[in-house]
């Protein structure tokens, strides 16, 4: 960017100066691993700088499409349409919407929406893994940033291991809550942790990193980097196992309705959006 000095203009163009400064720095060190992070090195990313309009990279994300209730009682329908899900601005976009939509498979669902994931494209063990996403709100949101275990198909879940790095609730606008999965310990009797922001602060006014740091024997939750509860092997109880030392992979999706958020009601405004300015997963050097 070229700048021309001006005396009268200089006061306001410095000022924009140094408050874009101060916003990329804040950027930067939300973006950056909290701790050690000499040890940590970019492994795998999605920034979403495609053109404006176009589709999620195919070579990253696949759909999960279908109106069941995925096993929650869900009321949308996911869809692999750019009216669900495209990219905007640097953004991925995901737009829950309120519309009455008949699937493939004959199924029809009063609400539309996208779910994403980078089985088969890409999967991890261990690791830093994070995301700057601006939630969407109001009765009856649930949108997620999480990861499954590959193996899903086979050992099925529980078994697989789930891991919720950021999930929310429209009811709960300012709460946060990181969870694991396991046999033994799924559902509502999972090991959940919540995050809270503070002053009244809603997760649907701006950006908020939310991360996990994995290694073997630990998961750590965070957001904006802040480490809000640590998870081991010493946290489960007799007869449980530990299911988080083999690959996983990452979903993002925004579900409307379902066992724990409740139906949206007359004040849920939609269309509803999530942005996710990015994802990305670091590898420690010691792994």
């Amino acid at each position: 960017m070229k700048l021309t000095w001006q005396p009268f203009l200089a006061m306001p163009v410095l000022a924009a100066l140094l408050l874009h400064s101060a916003e990329s720095r804040g950027r930067q060190s939300s973006a950056a691993p909290a701790e050690g992070q000499s040890a940590w090195v970019l492994v795998w990313s999605d920034e979403f700088n495609g053109a404006n309009g176009s589709r999620v990279d195919p070579a990253k994300w696949v759909f999960d499409t279908g109106g069941g209730g995925w096993g929650n009682a869900e009321l949308e329908y996911y869809t692999s349409r750019p009216e669900n899900a495209f990219v905007q601005d640097g953004h991925l976009v995901i737009r829950a919407r309120r519309e009455k939509y008949t699937g493939p498979d004959g199924v029809t669902r009063d609400y539309t929406s996208a779910r994403l994931k980078t089985l088969g494209r890409f999967e991890t063990t261990y690791g830093r893994i994070e995301a700057r996403i601006q939630l969407p709100a109001g009765q009856g949101m649930w949108p997620a940033f999480w990861m499954l275990g590959t193996d899903i198909e086979k050992a099925g879940w529980p078994a697989c291991g789930e891991a919720d790095i950021m999930e929310n609730i429209g009811r709960e606008p300012s709460v946060n809550h990181g969870s694991l999965h396991g046999p033994g310990y799924s559902g509502s009797n999972s090991f959940e942790a919540h995050y809270t922001l503070p002053a009244g602060q809603r997760f649907a006014d701006e950006f908020h990193v939310f991360a996990m740091e994995w290694e073997p024997g630990a998961i750590r939750f965070y957001v904006d980097g802040q480490l809000y509860v640590t998870r081991t092997p010493a946290d489960l109880h007799a007869g449980q196992k530990w299911v988080f030392d083999h690959p996983f992979f990452l979903l993002l999706n925004v579900a409307v309705g379902g066992d724990w958020p409740g139906s949206p009601d007359e004040t849920t405004v939609f269309p509803q959006t999530m942005l996710v300015d990015y994802v990305r997963v670091y590898r420690h050097s010691a792994h």
